[in-house]
């Protein structure tokens, strides 16, 4: 497929998520209502993920609605179904794991560069001191009961790679951190040459290059599902699921959003300058001739498609385009020249 032809499909299919509109299947007005269960339980709107204030500590959440379950409901009383989402607090990013899909719903870092061991204040780490990715291994994470947990042998020879969300460049602050980004709940089924091996890579660099802008940038990495128009004229969701018995859904799409902070001014160093960015990519091949600027979206586009809310509308209304405040341009460089440094998926012991 041509670049122009990637960017195109990607451009078309994420068309769906900006401007499709809400589709309700509400019964009819007249039909009888099931006696009311007492107690409603109270549910809050989801706080954002990131809600930047100036001054002070800027806060990671998940953005999972609270809700408060009353047990004694006799329709629970043999437990709770769920769904459950596991929040997973690691040393260089949080995650939530779908476990129904067997990958993370959304991953969450904050990068500095004190973070990335580049600050000049900080004393240079020693070479033990640091992650080195030749001395990490993938595994399973065991805190994820067995029955929904992505497992080694789930993708050896599917064809798909071990795709990082949360990259393990990013934390090289010590062997444990760098270590948790090989966790199989940090990991989603990514297209090898030219996606995972290459354009996206070139992706995690420029998150990671903001840093030489801005004195935070929070990334936020999110698998996506989206909608494909058939010949036929109706939208569709198509997806492959890898494993023996299958397991591990492979997305159709994974998402970039990032939020950058500095200083407004030297004279008013407390308020700060916000930026925001979502960028949307086929899980595909991209060329590496193909514009960063040709997949960013709407962030609201990437909420709605992901369900998920990721900065408050005060945020989203005040805060300037990161294609306005830095150049949104990768720079091609083949960290995995190939296959010959790439490691074949072994089979599982």
């Amino acid at each position: 497929m041509t670049s122009a032809s990637i960017v195109h499909a990607a451009v078309f299919a994420v068309g769906a998520i900006v401007g499709g509109g809400i589709v309700t299947a509400i019964g009819s007005r007249n039909r009888q209502l099931p006696a009311p269960v007492p107690a409603a339980a109270p549910v809050h709107a989801p706080p954002p993920v990131v809600d930047v204030k100036g001054g002070a500590l800027t806060p990671i959440t998940s953005p999972g609605a609270v809700v408060t379950v009353d047990a004694a409901l006799p329709v629970l009383k043999y437990g709770h179904p769920g769904p459950i989402s596991d929040l997973l607090v690691r040393k260089a990013y949080v995650a939530s794991y779908d476990r129904r899909l067997r990958h993370p719903a959304w991953t969450a870092e904050h990068l500095s560069l004190a973070s990335l061991g580049k600050s000049v204040l900080d004393a240079p780490r020693n070479s033990n001191e640091t992650g080195d990715r030749s001395q990490s291994t993938f595994t399973e994470d065991q805190s994820i009961p067995a029955l929904f947990r992505s497992k080694l042998q789930d993708y050896f020879r599917s064809g798909y790679d071990r795709g990082h969300m949360v990259p393990a460049a990013d934390a090289k602050i010590s062997q444990a951190a760098m270590d948790e980004t090989f966790l199989l709940t940090n990991i989603a089924p990514q297209v090898g040459v030219g996606f995972n091996r290459h354009y996206w890579a070139y992706m995690e660099d420029w998150c990671r290059r903001l840093t030489s802008t801005f004195a935070d940038v929070y990334v936020f990495t999110i698998p996506l599902y989206l909608p494909k128009l058939e010949s036929d004229g109706k939208w569709r969701v198509s997806h492959e699921v890898i494993g023996t018995p299958p397991n591990v859904s492979v997305p159709t799409h994974f998402a970039k959003v990032v939020l950058t902070s500095r200083p407004s001014s030297p004279s008013t160093p407390h308020i700060p300058e916000i930026s925001t960015g979502a960028f949307v990519v086929p899980n595909a091949p991209i060329p590496d001739e193909a514009k960063l600027e040709n997949f960013v979206v709407p962030v609201e586009a990437v909420e709605r498609a992901a369900g998920l809310t990721l900065f408050s509308d005060a945020i989203k209304s005040s805060s300037k385009h990161i294609c306005k405040t830095t150049k949104c341009e990768v720079i091609v460089r083949r960290f995995d020249d190939a296959q010959k440094r790439t490691k074949a998926i072994a089979a599982p012991r």
